[in-house]
């Protein structure tokens, strides 16, 4: 997940990364879950917060150099405020997110017809503001580190895939039982429109949208005006 550097491939090229990683994020995170549902707990959250930072560590590998890896329309919107990335872009790279999150759910629908677990759908376990806290503070402690390996020179490149997985997988970790750790509001539109479970959805647009935010907002405020 970062912002895209001089020759990388044109536009629809990224986008398709963009569709390819969201699509691997649900189909693997989310079939995690399916998983521990079907087989007794199989994986538990231990087990599920791994596959979700080791999928991300995985996709920013394999499509960081080519699109950025944002990989969550959140990171797109908050790099597009921060002056990191272009609008008209933007809006290309948050729909192929949001087509590639929904494909890797369909697919999920088609090999488990019965929806267990609904397929890796978001609900809270707490209330909506509870919810809504988490999903902001969980998106801006990751954000901070995306802004960190994406944009400061200063940072060690070759770790960005490891710690932004390690931050997902921590993430989710600590926030999985309490809203299931979406911070992507592709990856929980996605099993919502599979398994049409809207339960609260709203928490993770806005949870993602303003902790992105306000996590580019608050690495660029420590790192100050020192250039990146």
């Amino acid at each position: 997940m970062s912002a895209t550097t001089p020759g990388t491939p044109d536009l629809a090229r990224r986008a398709g990364a963009e569709a390819l990683a969201a699509f691997a994020l649900v189909f693997a995170g989310c079939g995690a879950v399916v998983t521990d549902a079907e087989y007794g707990g199989a994986l538990g959250t231990v087990g599920i917060s791994l596959v979700f930072g080791l999928v991300i560590m995985a996709m920013v590998y394999a499509t960081g150099h080519l699109s950025g890896a944002h990989i969550n329309p959140a990171v797109t919107l908050a790099f597009t405020l921060s002056r990191h990335f272009p609008v008209r872009e933007a809006v290309v790279y948050i729909a192929a997110q949001i087509l590639g999150a929904v494909l890797g759910a369909l697919l999920l629908l088609a090999v488990w017809p019965d929806q267990p677990a609904e397929l890796g759908a978001t609900v809270p376990s707490v209330g909506a503001g509870s919810a809504f806290v988490y999903e902001l503070v969980l998106t801006a402690l990751l954000m901070f580190v995306i802004t960190a390996v994406a944009t400061d020179t200063r940072a060690v490149g070759a770790a960005a895939a490891i710690a932004i997985g390690a931050t997902v997988g921590l993430d989710a970790l600590f926030g999985g039982p309490v809203t299931g750790a979406s911070m992507n509001p592709a990856r929980s539109l996605g099993p919502a429109v599979a398994a049409w479970e809207w339960t609260d959805f709203w928490v993770y647009v806005a949870g993602p949208v303003v902790g992105a935010a306000a996590g580019a907002f608050a690495y660029g405020l420590v790192r100050g005006d020192r250039p990146s």
